[in-house]
């Protein structure tokens, strides 16, 4: 009986404190049926204010990648596996690929793989929560950031 009373706290403690956990997620198939996913906290745009100029995790924690082929973005190759996303909001916004996925573990740019500067569409209606999409077309998974008044994009090209 001791020993459950011990183990129940540190459990809760383990899984309740910390970061938040992704709640939302976006997928693309690509045309040989290998998937790209993308995991991110659906924050709202009236509570949270992303700093221009300064990598974005929203609500605490960041986005994350998981790719099943060999995908380059701006000329980069980013291998199969598993990457943090940082977007960085800004007159133009970018999109940095970084190595680090420990939870928790703060934003660190040695550990940057690839960046890329994304297409901006400016939205005529406020877009109230964070959106994430995916999109397949042709080679390419085409990842869309709405968030408030923004619309931001960029492609992610399947490596032959």
């Amino acid at each position: 009986m001791f020993r459950f009373l011990i183990v129940v706290p540190l459990a809760l403690t383990a899984c309740c404190l910390g970061q938040s956990q992704p709640n939302s997620s976006a997928s693309c198939t690509l045309d040989d049926g290998s998937q790209v996913f993308v995991r991110y906290n659906k924050v709202s745009a009236k509570s949270e204010r992303p700093s221009s100029g300064k990598p974005w995790a929203p609500g605490g924690a960041a986005m994350t990648l998981f790719t099943e082929k060999a995908l380059t973005l701006n000329g980069t190759t980013i291998p199969v596996g598993a990457y943090t996303l940082f977007p960085i909001p800004g007159g133009k916004w970018t999109l940095v690929v970084n190595k680090n996925v420990a939870a928790g573990a703060p934003y660190d740019d040695k550990q940057d793989l690839a960046r890329a500067q994304m297409e901006m569409t400016p939205l005529t209606e406020t877009v109230p929560e964070l959106d994430i999409a995916l999109a397949h077309v042709g080679s390419k998974c085409g990842l869309r950031i709405y968030f408030g008044k923004v619309g931001a994009d960029v492609d992610f090209v399947e490596k032959p």
